[in-house]
């Protein structure tokens, strides 16, 4: 699976697979977030996660997320608002250099969501670094590929204190759903 962690092999197959863009305009808002791989110390392929700090304005508060945010006016375009909310999030710089591609932008399915489009950046760095959190991020985790590759499951979650069934992805006491899942499934999917 080490070839999950070649940067050339994966911006030549994120490159030849057309991308899905939506059309962002009021009352849309765009965001962005960072799917960033890097190898674990045995040299497994693994995904930078994060949990959300629990607030009670923050509409994903206390879930499985990738890292990154909305777009700020002074950001010159949606790859450096992933840059930046990566870097205020976890500490983590990515640059230019670590991205190898993008992926379908996404709306959330909810109504009771705020109006956003996120676009998915995708960035391989070569090791994973100390993390610096902020008070939006309540831990990081680097799940590896066998962990997700293949156990999309079903669970139930509550939403506005009703019960919904979800896909996702179990890791110990973490069960990643939502805009993240549907961001990872197609990625895992890809053939490199």
């Amino acid at each position: 699976m080490t070839h999950w962690l070649d940067p050339s092999a994966l911006r030549a197959v994120l490159a030849a697979r057309p991308i899905e863009r939506a059309r962002i305009e009021p009352p849309l808002k765009a965001a962005a977030v960072a799917l960033v791989l890097a190898p674990l110390a045995d040299g497994r392929p693994a995904i930078l996660f994060i949990k959300r700090a629990e607030h009670p304005r923050d509409p994903w508060s206390g879930q499985i997320a990738l890292p990154g945010g909305r777009h700020d006016d002074r950001d010159p375009d949606l790859l450096a608002t992933a840059v930046r909310e990566t870097e205020e999030e976890t500490g983590l710089r990515l640059s230019s250099a670590d991205l190898v591609g993008e992926l379908d932008d996404l709306r959330p399915v909810s109504p009771h969501l705020p109006p956003l489009v996120v676009r998915p950046f995708v960035f391989s760095i070569p090791a994973a670094p100390p993390f610096r959190l902020s008070s939006e991020v309540a831990l990081h985790l680097w799940v590896p590929f066998e962990a997700l590759r293949g156990h999309r499951t079903d669970e139930t979650v509550q939403i506005r204190g009703l019960p919904l069934e979800v896909f996702g992805y179990r890791i110990g006491p973490h069960f990643i759903w939502g805009m993240t899942e549907r961001i990872i499934t197609p990625f895992l999917s890809l053939h490199i």
